[in-house]
């Protein structure tokens, strides 16, 4: 059982875990042990509340696919165990990150004295061209 908060929680039925061998280098006991971890969790066939659906399948996400299943890899440990507390602390992160409310951008205006400098510099860039122009006598 995953823990989310103090209302929220996922039965082990929801998230299915997978042992896979893991990629790269590693010697023998990459080749011999499934340590890496493969986790899919079904968004719209779980138990969370509405609000963490959609805002899940909101996200654009790569670990997200169209059909609203995450799917995680989890393969920095050299023990399976590990790695399964890993991909289970992810699936965690993923879902919270997801109900942090959005901040709303607040469009700013530049300062009187910003503009002024602006315009002083676009002057003075223009004076520099006039000095460089063929003299008339």
């Amino acid at each position: 059982m995953l823990k989310l908060s103090n209302n929220v929680q996922l039965a082990d039925w929801e998230i299915e875990l997978n042992a896979i061998r893991a990629q790269g280098a590693g010697g023998q006991n990459v080749n011999k042990v499934s340590s890496a971890i493969h986790l899919r969790f079904d968004i719209k066939r779980s138990s969370l509340p509405t609000f963490y659906k959609e805002r899940l399948l909101k996200l654009s996400d790569q670990r997200i696919t169209k059909e609203g299943v995450i799917v995680i890899k989890a393969q920095q440990f050299r023990t399976q165990e590990k790695n399964k507390d890993a991909a289970l602390q992810r699936l965690k992160d993923l879902i919270l990150s997801a109900t942090v409310p959005i901040k709303k951008r607040r469009p700013t205006r530049a300062t009187r004295s910003s503009q002024q400098r602006r315009m002083d510099k676009k002057t003075q860039r223009g004076q520099t061209k006039v000095m460089r122009k063929k003299v008339d006598y």
